[in-house]
């Protein structure tokens, strides 16, 4: 059964996840990034349709397989569109054995109490039906951390934790996504109130339940390894967060057991302009180096 397959890869195969996930607010920049003015398309439809385009481009390459990369999250466009003439769920699971997720969150609330909680989701449901019908695997939320406020750190775990559980009861993995800014003036004390909540909400999980974690590289490596041993927690990613690929690949290679699951740091030498030979050697490359801080350790 394929799920037991994305459930084994995910849990224990060595690679990291590709996070093309990028929504309404980060596509510009995405672009942009990737060589695409903003002077180039017109309204949201030609936007999306642009991204769509190098998503595929990244997905259908030869560099990006199972073989390092052992999933991707999607945007939902990214989700219900085509790649080489079929869903790319599909595609991304037949065709390169790399496991598909979901981003499900719609954005961020203003920052109150040193944090921005994740906006209501009235749609989540048939969201859920949908992608679970689609042969997606698992989902990502992501909020944001500021400051190292106790109760806005437990507000920010508690909301995941919550929206964890009803992910699951679609019988999909979640990944909680509680980002704290690498620009936080007391980002260590935020991460040791973060460890603090996110156990006590697994210590809540009903029996037999696992999630993800996506946290941002800590200041101290290893800091996590508490949550990577615990039972309960099928994996624990490491979002790049502003870093450059050098930096978070330096940072992960010390965090044992931690893997990448990079958006920006994994695409961000890729343009539009390239001939697919210097596009698929640039991608390659990229992949070579996270997979490496994934999987070799100091």
């Amino acid at each position: 059964m394929a799920n037991d397959k994305m459930k084994a890869q995910m849990s224990s195969k060595d690679g990291f996840i590709a996070a093309l996930d990028q929504s309404g607010g980060s596509t510009p920049g995405a672009l942009r990034l990737y060589g695409v003015a903003d002077s180039e398309y017109s309204g949201e439809a030609e936007m999306f349709k642009l991204v769509h385009e190098m998503r595929v481009r990244i997905i259908a390459s030869p560099a990006f397989s199972g073989e390092k990369v052992i999933a991707a999250i999607l945007f939902e466009r990214t989700m219900d569109g085509l790649a080489k003439g079929k869903p790319v769920p599909t595609f991304l699971w037949q065709e390169r054995g790399v496991v598909p997720f979901l981003k499900v969150d719609k954005g961020l609330e203003a920052e109150k109490d040193g944090v921005s909680l994740m906006k209501p989701m009235p749609d989540l449901a048939p969201l859920l039906a949908r992608a679970t019908k689609l042969g997606v695997y698992g989902t990502k939320m992501r909020s944001v951390i500021n400051l190292a406020s106790k109760t806005g750190i437990a507000a920010i775990a508690r909301q995941q934790f919550e929206i964890g559980e009803q992910i699951a009861s679609h019988g999909l993995m979640p990944i909680l996504e509680p980002e704290i800014s690498i620009k936080s003036p007391d980002k260590a004390g935020a991460e040791a109130i973060l460890l603090a909540e996110l156990t006590k909400g697994l210590d809540a999980l009903p029996a037999g339940r696992q999630v993800m974690f996506k946290l941002t590289l800590p200041e101290t490596p290893d800091f996590y390894a508490p949550l990577i041993k615990d039972k309960r927690v099928a994996r624990v990613v490491a979002l790049s967060g502003g870093y450059s690929r050098a930096e978070a690949c330096k940072r992960l290679a010390a965090d044992h057991g931690m893997i990448a699951s990079f958006s920006r740091a994994l695409a961000q030498d890729l343009r539009r302009s390239m001939s697919d030979a210097e596009f698929n050697a640039a991608l390659a490359s990229a992949i070579d180096e996270i997979y490496r801080a994934s999987v070799v350790k100091v």
